[in-house]
């Protein structure tokens, strides 16, 4: 017997090829959080950072071209727009390179500067917006350049094919993971809010049960203050925000919370999918994030912390034997020059240092 068989036991298999890059987005696995939650209660992530480009958005992106094909409104050597904290600019510059269309992305100064250079390195331009405009501000100028232009603006905060897409893959393979399996509790936070209407949708249909959790944060309460976002039309479609939310102040949990409530999350606010709503603060998300990486080794970024660390508090409350699943949206590497690697140094420390020099050779001394 091989001396790798029980490592490769629990190895996923190649199930087949694919044609394109596309086709291997979706399908993402469920894995168990083991140290961090309480005795008693079972706590699943979903990684979303198993996506070809590393984030949930790749999904929304697929679902957006597909749809603008179909509708004959996207055709060959069209551009493509939009607005983006990165994930979606990410997600759109590898299924327009995929597909053979052009892509700008309109992302806020205030987001990673990685993800601008994902995206340039995935062939697309990306125009950069003064951080105080917020995300409203980038909007209006990818809508400007849509109008100007004739480009095709992608809508992601308003477009329906969003959450359809979900409900029609991240929803049903959650219920397909859990068949046969307790799950009590659904956590989410929101971007576009299309994960959130879509995949609750789904989840409601199939386990009216499972009670849905909808995570914001503290310095954002949006949604949990009542307040209606205002709206207006855009390119002949109404929905889009006509001014930044009165709830609404800077946070680090970026990809969450744009200074305004995305039409979608409207809509799923409207259909009462949530059960409940809650706060989390971005020093909590943070350090949730760091603790799975550090002890569960799972990499995720500062909006997979602020999910998880909701539902640690969901588990805390919850009663004994309960499940809960929670969403983790993308992956730690798109947050390099953020908060969430304030404290890791890329030069050795004084342990470090001290390792090395208990042998002779090779020692790189500061």
């Amino acid at each position: 017997m091989s001396c790798f068989a029980g490592l490769l036991k629990g190895t996923a298999p190649k199930m087949r090829t694919y044609a394109n890059i596309t086709e291997t987005i979706g399908g993402t696995p469920v894995v168990r959080v083991n140290k961090l939650a309480p005795e008693g209660v079972e706590l699943y992530v979903k990684l979303e950072y198993f996506n070809p480009l590393s984030s949930v958005k790749d999904r929304l992106a697929l679902a957006i071209i597909e749809d603008g094909e179909k509708k004959g409104l996207l055709k060959a050597g069209c551009t493509v727009v939009e607005a983006t904290s990165g994930n979606t600019g990410i997600a759109l510059a590898m299924v327009c390179a995929q597909r053979g269309y052009s892509f700008v992305a309109v992302m806020s100064s205030s987001f990673s500067v990685e993800r601008r250079k994902v995206m340039r390195a995935l062939g697309a331009k990306v125009l950069v917006t003064p951080a105080p405009l917020g995300g409203t501000g980038m909007v209006l100028k990818a809508q400007e350049l849509a109008e100007k232009h004739g480009w095709f603006y992608a809508h992601q905060f308003e477009n329906d094919a969003n959450p359809a897409f979900h409900a029609e893959t991240t929803g049903p393979e959650i219920v397909r993971d859990f068949e046969g399996m307790r799950l009590d509790y659904w956590v989410t936070g929101y971007g576009t809010g299309g994960t959130f209407t879509g995949a609750g949708r789904a989840i409601k249909k199939e386990r009216p049960g499972v009670k849905i959790v909808l995570s914001e944060p503290e310095k954002a309460p949006m949604v949990t203050s009542g307040e209606k976002q205002t709206r207006k039309e855009v390119l002949g479609e109404y929905g889009a925000p006509a001014e930044k939310h009165s709830k609404w102040e800077p946070h680090p949990i970026q990809g969450w919370a744009p200074n305004f409530i995305p039409l979608v999350t409207e809509k799923g606010l409207e259909a009462k999918i949530h059960d409940e709503v809650k706060l989390v603060g971005g020093d909590i998300a943070i350090k949730t994030a760091l603790d799975l990486a550090q002890k569960e080794g799972i990499f995720c970024g500062i909006s997979g912390g602020a999910t998880v660390a909701t539902a640690l508090e969901v588990c805390r409350e919850a009663p004994k034997g309960s499940v809960v699943l929670a969403m983790i949206p993308d992956t730690a590497e798109r947050y390099l020059s953020t908060p969430l690697f304030a404290d890791i140094d890329a030069e050795m420390n004084e342990a470090e240092l001290e390792l090395s020099r208990s042998t002779p050779s090779a020692v790189l001394e500061p």
